[in-house]
């Protein structure tokens, strides 16, 4: 069985955040996942690079608009680095195979695509035309910080109007799987009031950072048009034997400040192009820091870097899987953070490890004896994870962690050696390395490295002790300015 997984592409004109962080180990995980369960994956990712605020943010700083994509299109990659993401592809809609393949896909469209005339909003900000209706009166006034641009230009249209009822019907019947159910219903609103045609192209004095509108150098694509189409350009859509094979996407990871797009622009592209829908969108919401809207003048942005630097990759993988809620947003603090990492993952993971190490190095002299099958339910986790519940997943295997302490603290090891039953003690310890591979076999798609370091303590059938802990113990959180 094939997978395919997606996040969507980080626009790169402002800095990397543990949003994106948080969108990548999300999908990650699945991808891991699948992997473990046999599937042939693929797993992309990447960066979306054209649009006016590309081109004017380069120009405020005085180079190109490709140095600036390349620049910050290396810092995702180092994050993707940084959180061990198993990535297989990194797109970039500066990559010719994509511009080109974006080219294909535009004429593919062409019977639902025509030219007008657009008089209206745009939103500089969001590189977004803003319907009448839907214009905030505020944003209008030309002495707002954020006003809109009145704009009348020619510009190409697709006919997004001609969808709206396929689209509801997928989204109504869960064919096109839209989670959580917030999110489905919200689309489902947009849905019932009737999607409008919309402009997807810019006329190229006023745009020149873009891919060419084929057939029409006066022209270029639309942004969030163009980067929509690098699900399928990463597979090589139309000829290539990957898009064949993996097409459609399993999931597709999003932001929920970006489900318009990929809710009903996307799929009606698809419509188009006479191609199934993905199978399931996954929106996650957003992370705040102390319970407020991270913001640089605030002064409350934090760095995944920063996290990673103090704590460690899997550490901050642990937190942003199971303790920001899959479905809703979620906070971030640093002294929640500490607890976890102190509380969960030093003193009930890593003592887990430690005490049944310890013991059997103790009592047997390192030499483990014969390690039972398995006994837990895993499907609990497999379960949560299809519905990309993945603090739920990680509630499962917490419960199996705790369980395993419950179990040692009832039968008392140490009190059984003192009673010479070396075989009751071999069994018992046994169960524990049974219990803990289990465990360390249920963490892979979240923790890797710290499953591979649970499984190296106790695979050979000999215990090997850990250099260290796995999580050796914080004191102390560092203060954010």
């Amino acid at each position: 069985m094939n997978y395919y997984v997606t996040t969507s592409i980080p626009y790169v004109n402002g800095e990397l955040h543990v949003g994106h962080a948080l969108e990548f180990i999300m999908a990650d995980a699945l991808a891991r996942a699948a992997r473990q369960q046999g599937k042939l994956t693929i797993f992309a990712t990447g960066t979306d690079e054209h649009g006016s605020k590309i081109a004017q943010k380069a120009e405020s700083l005085g180079i190109k608009p490709q140095e600036l994509s390349d620049q910050m299109s290396l810092k995702f990659r180092e994050l993707a680095r940084e959180l061990n993401v198993s990535n297989d592809r990194f797109i970039r809609t500066t990559d010719k195979p994509h511009e080109q393949r974006a080219q294909l896909i535009w004429k593919a469209l062409e019977h639902d695509i025509y030219k007008s005339n657009y008089t209206g909003w745009y939103d500089v900000k969001e590189e977004e035309f803003v319907p009448e209706a839907k214009a905030d009166p505020a944003r209008k006034q030309p002495d707002h910080p954020q006003a809109y641009q009145k704009i009348e230009e020619e510009n190409y249209f697709f006919k997004l109007s001609n969808y709206t009822d396929q689209i509801k019907d997928a989204v109504e019947t869960d064919a096109f799987r839209i989670i959580p159910e917030t999110r489905k219903n919200e689309i489902l609103y947009v849905l019932n009031e009737g999607l409008e045609d919309i402009s997807i192209s810019r006329p190229k004095e006023k745009l020149v950072w873009g891919i060419p509108v084929p057939g029409d150098p006066t022209q270029v694509m639309y942004v969030w048009f163009e980067a929509l189409m690098n699900y399928i350009t990463v597979l090589g859509y139309p000829e290539h034997a990957d898009f064949k094979k993996f097409w459609p996407a399993n999931v597709q990871v999003i932001g929920k400040d970006i489900l318009r797009f990929h809710a009903a622009i996307w799929p009606a592209m698809l419509m188009s192009l006479n191609l199934p829908l993905p199978k399931t969108l996954f929106v996650h919401a957003h992370v705040t820091m102390n319970g407020e809207k991270m913001s640089k003048s605030i002064g409350n942005v934090v760095s995944p870097t920063e996290v990673i630097g103090k704590y460690g990759t899997d550490a901050f993988r642990y937190y942003f899987l199971r303790h920001i809620p899959s479905y809703n947003d979620g906070d971030f603090s640093w002294e929640t953070f500490e607890a976890a990492y102190n509380n969960e993952l030093a003193n009930e993971l890593g003592n887990a490890v430690q005490r049944t190490a310890a013991m059997i190095l103790k009592y047997q002299d390192g030499v483990i004896g014969n390690i039972p099958e398995g006994s837990h339910d895993s499907s609990p986790v497999w379960a949560a994870l299809e519905d990309c519940h993945f603090d739920r997943a990680l509630d499962e295997v917490w419960d199996q962690v705790r369980g395993l302490h419950q179990y040692i603290d009832e039968e008392k090891p140490w009190a059984i050696a003192k009673t010479g039953d070396e075989q009751h003690l071999r069994e018992v310890l046994a169960y524990q390395v049974s219990c803990l591979l289990e465990i360390a076999e249920l963490l892979q798609p979240f923790l890797p490295e710290t499953a591979e370091r649970i499984k190296g303590v106790f695979i050979s059938g000999v215990v090997r002790p850990i250099e260290g802990t796995l999580f050796p113990k914080a004191e102390t959180a560092p203060k954010h300015a």
